[in-house]
Parts: structure tokens; sequence; C-alpha cells
């Protein structure tokens, strides 16, 4: 069994942000996507279903998890191609995000660094389709390694057919067919930042940055992040835990015109408008709620918490109350960002 390991009735506590104690009925740690075609024959023997688990940053275990939980460690990064004025960067699925970050920093290369800090690894960016403070993985995600399911072989998936949009994905749209391997990225080195979101520039001011560079983004956005919310490895958590709704324009007008300072950004289209789902909370009364060990955080409204011993029924439950107390107030559907196992969010 060269190029993964096997282990049954596995705690998943420490594999996953929300330190939700979800047992796998196997899980298998592979360190070559060679191997993928191998141990998923070993899985269909099982009869059992399969889940790709990164650092479990975007994932709430609602109930243990049947069949094979797969971890991918590779972690290699390089540089593919280098033209001068971009290059074309290839990371292994199990590097962290914001160290590769740092590493694309670190070698003169642009636009990433308002993702800094987000949790999880390069493998599961592209199914999120993970963005922040104006900018989205997305947009420099060239080609997409995989190993077809179906086809049981590997395959490079073009920026074209991945279908990004707001935190959707081809890879998204079907879960059980695409074992990310790698992630292919065309970035830049010389980039207009993006500062115009969110308090950025007011954080580079005191900073005392004038002339800032990307690699001074980076740093006011961890530093925004770090402030705004709380470090998993302390309170459990899996960052923002709704999405922002995307509502027609007309709606979003009727809502602006009594509540003035619901904050209102461009949709995915010209008749559309996305909103904040954290202020939509926050006004609902939610943030800093705690029921047992289930809370919303104090820092921020958009964040789910387990304060210690909360399952992940009863976290799924308080985010089914928080939506519905939105949809009430406001006439605003919100969804859940992270992906839920073993129960749908919807009832």
């Amino acid at each position: 069994m060269s190029g993964y390991q096997l282990g049954e009735n596995v705690s998943l506590a420490g594999r996953n942000t929300f330190r939700i104690p979800a047992r796998a009925e196997i899980l298998a740690d592979v360190k070559n996507s060679d191997a993928l075609a191998e141990l998923f024959d070993f899985a269909m023997l099982r009869s059992g279903p399969v889940m790709v688990l990164g650092e479990g940053s975007n994932i709430l275990f609602a109930a243990d998890v049947p069949g094979v939980v797969i971890c991918l460690t590779m972690s290699e990064i390089n540089i593919i191609r280098d033209e001068g004025d971009v290059a074309l960067v290839r990371a292994d699925a199990g590097v962290n995000w914001n160290d590769f970050i740092g590493w694309t920093l670190g070698r003169g290369l642009l636009g990433l660094e308002n993702m800094s800090l987000i949790p999880g690894t390069v493998g599961a960016c592209p199914i999120q389709n993970i963005g922040a403070y104006g900018v989205e993985a997305g947009e420099f995600i060239e080609t997409v390694e995989v190993f077809d399911r179906q086809s049981q072989r590997m395959k490079r998936i073009g920026k074209a057919e991945c279908e990004f949009a707001y935190r959707d994905s081809l890879f998204k749209q079907d879960l059980n067919r695409y074992v990310i391997c790698a992630v292919e990225f065309l970035l830049p080195r010389h980039r207009e930042l993006k500062l115009d979101y969110a308090g950025v520039r007011e954080e580079l001011s005191g900073m005392g940055i004038e002339n800032p560079r990307a690699v001074h983004v980076a740093e006011a956005i961890s530093r925004i992040r770090t402030r705004k919310l709380p470090n998993p490895a302390i309170l459990g958590n899996a960052g923002s835990f709704f999405k922002n709704p995307i509502i027609p324009a007309a709606q979003a007008e009727q809502l602006k015109s009594q509540y003035d300072q619901l904050p209102s950004y461009p949709g995915d289209s010209d008749d559309t408008r996305k909103i904040s789902a954290a202020w939509l909370i926050e006004n609902a009364g939610w943030k800093g709620f705690r029921d047992g060990d289930a809370g919303i955080a104090e820092q921020h409204a958009l964040v789910l918490v387990n304060y210690g011993n909360a399952t992940g029924q009863q976290l799924l439950g308080l985010a089914r109350r928080v939506a519905k107390s939105v949809y009430e107030k406001f006439g605003v559907h919100i969804e859940p960002e992270p992906r839920i196992i073993g129960a749908s969010f919807f009832e």
C-alpha cells in the first residue's frame, strides 16, 4: 500500500477547526496522488462513500462519516513557467493556503494578498472559489489537476471549465467526482493593489504605510482578520459561516430605504446586489449569542463558534435558527458557506 496509510474508526476532532469529535469509518492519509486509483478501488470494495478532507476549515460534521475519508498530504510548490511579468505556479493540494500566499509574495508574485489568513489548503480553494476583501481565487487559477473518479484517471481542468462563481465551482457542484491534487495559478509581478474594501486603507494608515506594497496589504488584512475573527486554535470555528446573499436590486433598494446602514455591493449581474450577511445577523440580534457551547462570536456575527463541547447537530440547529430569524425580519434567505456532513441545512 505505498503512497497512503489507512486507519479505522479514527477521530476527526483534530482534523476540523470546529473540533467536532466525529469519527471516520476509514481514514486514508495520501502522500502520492498516483496512489489514488488503488485507494479508490479499495474504497469501492467497501461499497461506502468517499470524502476528501483538507484542514477541515470549511466543514461542519453533523454526524460520523461512513466509508473512507481521504486526506492529501502532498505539499510541494514550484514555478513551472516564468515569463518575467507573470509566472505560472503549481501548488500541491496539501499546501497550507496562507503559507502559499507567503511563498508567492516572497518571490514578488502578486494577487493573492487580499486572501491572507484564510484557513485551509490550496486543494480546497477552487471548490469554494474562496475570496476576501474584493478578490477571489478563481481570478488567478489557470488549471486544476484532479483525479476523476468517473474515468479513474488524472485529468487537467482549465479555468473556463471550472465554472467559478461566488463561492461556487464545478468541483462544489459535483463533490463526489473529483479529487483535487494540485492547482496552477497565473500570478503577475505588477498589479494595482485592491485597497478599497472593508477598512484596508485605514489599517494601512494605522500601520504608518503611505505607499503600500502587496506584503503590506497581506499584513494589514491579517491584522484585521485576527482582530475580527476568533482564532480556531483557541475557539472552534470555521470562519464565516454564512454567505453574503445576492438578491434582486429592487429588493436591495427597498431594504436600503428601510435600513440605510445596510452594506450593499454589486451582485453577479446588473440587476442584483450582494448584501452583508453579518449586518443582517447582527441586526437580528444574534451577535454574541450563546446557547450552551454553541454560539455566535462576539467579534463577528458571521462566525458560528464551539465553546468546547457543542455537537455538530447543536451548531447546525443554531445556524438554522439564525437563518430563520433573518428571513422573518428582512425577507432574505442566508445560506451556509461550509460544507455540512451528515445532514442538510434546509430542513
